[in-house]
């Protein structure tokens, strides 16, 4: 597994992100996008097994939410060695109250394809002061409520329609003054690679961009032709619970192991009255 260095520790506290190259592998990445080809037709609000076909009525690109109902290669991912002990480091918690019910959940994974001319607009920041996307670095440890994994499943270089950051905005008290030229909204596609103090991330194929969900951040629109296609895990603490009514199936509760599943379903033990 890979491990958190100084280095990690002090790039992630300065800017609120990291790159882990090669995330994935070769054989990793042929076998995500295998299914991805089978997927990659779903309308929205249409269902292929468990794995919901969504956007936010813009263009936006196609979200498939569940994506690890998709298969054994994303169930990998709910783990995976390359950044699972960023996750633990940096949502932190560790012997605390903030692991009762287990070391992580993921509130939320799907894949986006994006085409030519679509783009997500300018979202987050520390200014919102929300509690499931805060950053917090107290008594020499990282306590965060949301760290995102973006994975590249294809190269993502210029007009590829790369994420977009705000770097340290994770740490702003203020609004950027451009926030209402690029925000996300529905018949409008806005650049947020335009903004200010911006930057365009590149990522190669298997790269992966960890950051903190209180970083301002977008995309840029895409202009090429094909598709952009990223994977996104949003993890948090084990109290935390789902951004969308979407639960995980009872086979894959089934399949995952133990581990995996304290980190899909750290809830599944409720007590009734």
């Amino acid at each position: 597994m890979k491990k958190v260095s100084k280095l990690d520790e002090y790039l992630f506290d300065l800017n609120g992100y990291l790159i882990i190259e090669n995330a994935l592998n070769k054989k990793e990445l042929k076998d995500l996008n295998k299914i991805l080809d089978k997927l990659k037709n779903l309308k929205n609000n249409e269902w292929a097994g468990h794995v919901h076909g969504h956007n936010y009525g813009g263009k936006d690109g196609l979200n498939l939410q569940q994506i690890y109902e998709a298969g054994e290669p994303f169930e990998k991912l709910i783990d995976h060695p390359s950044w699972i002990n960023h996750m633990l480091h940096f949502v932190g918690g560790k012997d605390t109250f903030d692991q009762h019910h287990g070391p992580l959940f993921i509130d939320e994974n799907f894949a986006n394809i994006r085409g030519p001319g679509e783009a997500i607009g300018i979202h987050s920041g520390a200014y919102e002061g929300t509690q499931r996307a805060h950053y917090r670095f107290e008594n020499g440890k990282f306590h965060c409520g949301q760290i995102n994994i973006l994975l590249a499943l294809k190269d993502i270089g210029p007009g590829d329609g790369g994420t977009v950051i705000i770097p340290s905005s994770h740490k702003s008290n203020l609004r950027h003054p451009e926030y209402d030229k690029h925000v996300m909204k529905k018949d409008i596609v806005s650049s947020a690679e335009s903004m200010t103090a911006s930057k365009e991330i590149y990522l190669k194929a298997g790269d992966g961009l960890l950051f903190v969900d209180s970083l301002c951040h977008g995309s840029a629109k895409r202009t090429k032709k094909g598709e952009r296609r990223i994977v996104v895990y949003r993890y948090g603490p084990s109290w935390g619970f789902f951004r969308h009514p979407y639960r995980p199936s009872k086979n894959l509760l089934k399949r995952v192991t133990k581990y995996q599943k304290n980190i899909i379903m750290p809830h599944e033990k409720v007590l009734s009255p």
